[in-house]
């Protein structure tokens, strides 16, 4: 099958404004995020489906882009659970240890009383193959999907080709990729036909 995807990040939300990571916390998007999402709404790219995480913020998000499109909602799109460092920016986390070595590990290590990379990649891929499912079971050949940051920046490093780091896939809030995606049995490869930037 081949879909032409887009991955979307959600709007800003109270706490992204303040650096904050936010997680777990189901916080819905600020006025600023809502405005903005909707003085560009009709630049999109169109979807015939489009799915969300659960959180507030992204079922938002998709409401606002797609209003015509009820959210298929997928419970393991979720954002990573940052466990200590949830709802707090790295200046109240200066001279934190865990926070620290968490630094220094280039962001690879387990989030203390939080999730690891390895669980949110594992639950994330679920998903994806999940979504996928939905797609070629409803003949769809285009669809968007709105989640995190860290949820785009799993999927990216996981099946874009070219390779590239997990790092190298941050997408700010309202902005995201237009992919095409390419399942043959269990293989999947994604490949960006341009950046998506309100």
């Amino acid at each position: 099958m081949t879909l032409k995807l887009a991955l979307i990040r959600h709007g800003k939300t109270f706490g992204n404004t303040q650096g904050r990571y936010i997680g777990t916390t189901d916080e819905p998007l600020c006025q600023e995020g809502i405005d903005a999402l909707q003085e560009k709404a009709a630049d999109y790219p169109a979807a015939e489906i489009v799915f969300s995480s659960p959180m507030k913020r992204c079922v938002q998000t998709a409401e606002i882009l797609y209003p015509a499109l009820e959210p298929y909602v997928l419970a393991d799109f979720r954002e990573c659970d940052f466990g200590e460092f949830e709802n707090k920016n790295y200046k109240e986390l200066s001279g934190n240890p865990a926070y620290q070595a968490w630094i220094d590990s280039g962001g690879t290590m387990a989030f203390p009383g939080g999730e690891s990379r390895e669980q949110v990649t594992e639950r994330t891929v679920r998903a994806f193959r999940q979504m996928l499912e939905v797609c070629r079971e409803r003949q769809a050949t285009q669809a968007a999907l709105v989640a995190h940051g860290g949820t785009i920046m799993t999927i990216m490093e996981q099946f874009a080709r070219p390779k590239r780091d997990y790092y190298d896939w941050q997408v700010k809030n309202g902005c995201g990729f237009l992919t095409e995606v390419k399942k043959e049995d269990e293989s999947i490869t994604i490949s960006v036909i341009a950046g998506i930037s309100p």
